[in-house]
């Protein structure tokens, strides 16, 4: 991770949760790191809780669902950093729907998020890094191509209206943290720059000093 040391990411959805996790991990590696969130005040109090890291964590209201926000929210960080150097396609939303009933809005509030969102933040990611012509630029995707992530202990459950009922049922079961997912970027972060890979995260599973399955 040496050589990301006072490099520049831009992580989508950084006001919770992933985001939020993947987002001080890179503080924590000497990182100047853009936290991109439509709740940009939770991002201010992670940046206040950062301050002593080698890196720095700059919180920036962004809707990804929105062009005109993407597009102001990276030319800020080309006048203020300077090229974008990782970014991390977090922003995403889920709802607790299905084909038969819908409705419709939560569809396209749902491809708005997670796919043009992604979309409009990569293309212009690419553009800045070509500007300079960064030839180890990272685009790291959650739950898209790089890395997947099965059940993560987050809110995005909750936002999504999942009913309680449900939830409580699942609520034993193995469930990876946040952190577990930072972990992971930080790991393809850290591969020489030759190496591209997709990882496949299912759930993590912690044992007892007896070989013993113990619930997280």
């Amino acid at each position: 991770m040496k050589r990301w040391s006072g490099r520049v990411a831009v992580v989508t959805g950084a006001s919770a949760g992933i985001g939020a996790a993947i987002a001080e991990e890179l503080v924590k590696k000497g990182l100047k790191v853009v936290g991109l969130a439509r709740r940009v005040e939770r991002v201010e109090e992670n940046a206040k809780l950062l301050r002593s890291e080698p890196g720095k964590l700059h919180p920036l209201r962004c809707d990804v669902s929105k062009e005109s926000n993407v597009k102001e929210a990276f030319k800020w960080v080309k006048s203020n950093l300077g090229v974008v150097d990782i970014l991390v396609n977090n922003a995403g939303v889920c709802d607790f729907n299905n084909l038969t009933d819908g409705p419709p809005e939560k569809w396209r509030n749902i491809i708005d998020i997670n796919v043009l969102g992604l979309s409009m933040c990569t293309r212009e990611a690419i553009q800045s890094m070509r500007e300079k012509a960064v030839d180890d630029g990272h685009i790291i995707n959650i739950n898209r191509y790089s890395i997947s992530p099965g059940a993560v202990k987050t809110e995005i459950a909750e936002a999504s209206g999942v009913p309680k009922e449900i939830l409580e049922q699942y609520k034993d079961n193995p469930i990876m943290e946040a952190k577990d997912i930072a972990d992971s970027v930080m790991y393809v972060l850290g591969t020489p720059p030759h190496v591209q890979m997709s990882l496949g995260l299912s759930h993590v599973r912690k044992y007892d000093d007896d070989g013993d399955f113990k619930k997280l």
